[in-house]
């Protein structure tokens, strides 16, 4: 059997909100918060179990209502008719989240892991980065992008 890859979640929200520093005057336990957060939601984001609606729809909360449509619509011919995965994804992260920048009010976080996806009895598990958005105030999840690591287990391309 074959399997389709659903890391391709990949997608882009513009905000407009008034360019600002989120960051400037954070502390460290601030920025750790963050950092932490932006696994935790990923890792919700990205775990759910072939015909279980509930657990896809328990990251919603994390997302900003347009990165939310966004990221279902990557999942579209994924779900059966009631909306449950028709498949299972399961995102272990290999290391602490890492924050890469801010700017205009969204903070940018990249996460190293492994994503196993599984249909029936089948599976396949790849070297991963999510990249997350977020912003606002509760900050949520704007932009939520899974790449995969070329070649094996030296390979710098997510670096």
């Amino acid at each position: 059997m074959r399997i389709c890859l659903l890391y391709l979640m990949t997608f882009l929200v513009c905000s407009a909100r008034p360019a600002q520093s989120i960051l400037a005057f954070a502390t460290d336990a601030d920025q750790k918060s963050v950092a932490d957060f932006a696994q935790t939601a990923a890792v919700r984001a990205l775990d759910y179990k072939q015909g279980d609606r509930a657990s896809l729809m328990d990251a919603e909360k994390d997302f900003t209502a347009k990165g939310w449509s966004e990221f279902m619509k990557r999942l579209q011919g994924w779900l059966d008719d009631k909306g449950a995965p028709l498949g299972s994804s399961l995102f272990t992260p290999t290391a602490d989240a890492v924050m890469k920048g801010e700017g205009n009010g969204v903070v940018h976080v990249t996460i190293p892991g492994t994503l196993k996806q599984s249909q029936n009895k089948s599976s396949t598990t790849y070297r991963v980065v999510v990249e997350v958005a977020l912003a606002g105030k509760p900050m949520k999840i704007e932009l939520l992008e899974v790449r995969t690591c070329g070649g094996g287990s030296t390979a710098t391309s997510c670096e």
